[in-house]
């Protein structure tokens, strides 16, 4: 990782208290998502937005990418902002556009799992995004499977954040070895 650090710089430094903070909101918010039985968290009617306006943005591109595009669109804009920040090397703005990244995971995870049941209320459709997508790839029997597998993902992805940034906030709280020889 030190080549990184040599052309991007060390990442900006959290303060303990501002570290802590993020920890524990974090933590709420896992609990939250952890307690929801609907799939439908506070964070996804941001998340539709973006996922509606994908859908938008990506019909220029064929029907199929129409399709798809809205759950790329919830993908591309949070990749973006974690990339801006990444190359900014703002450690809080990183672990909050990765974690928005994987909790997007659980959300298209459970629309996934439900596309042969379509139970789940829809936005502008009486068919599901993927129910028609699974349909055309020959994979509407393994809908549950495959949405089980997202969702874990993004479950593994938000903790690994947490844990990268709990990391890095006690990295910036240890002296710096150069400090104390001085």
């Amino acid at each position: 990782m030190a080549f990184r650090e040599d052309s991007l710089g060390e990442w900006k430094p959290v303060s303990r208290g501002v570290g802590i903070a993020w920890l524990f909101a974090y933590s709420l918010f896992l609990l939250y998502a952890w307690a929801d039985r609907s799939g439908f968290l506070f964070l996804d009617y941001v998340n539709l937005i973006i996922h509606e306006g994908g859908h938008f943005f990506f019909s220029w591109f064929g029907e199929t990418m129409h399709i798809v595009g809205g759950t790329l669109g919830e993908l591309i804009v949070p990749t973006l902002c974690a990339a801006y920040f990444f190359w900014q090397r703002e450690t809080t703005g990183f672990a909050f556009s990765c974690f928005w990244f994987f909790e997007n995971f659980p959300y298209i995870g459970t629309y996934m799992a439900d596309a042969r049941a379509q139970a789940l209320p829809l936005v502008g459709s009486d068919t599901g995004d993927w129910t028609i997508l699974f349909g055309q790839w020959g994979l509407l029997l393994q809908d549950r499977k495959i949405g089980g597998s997202l969702r874990a993902l993004g479950w593994f992805g938000m903790i690994a954040v947490v844990a990268w940034l709990a990391y890095r906030v006690v990295q910036d709280s240890r002296p710096k070895l150069h400090a104390l020889s001085e």
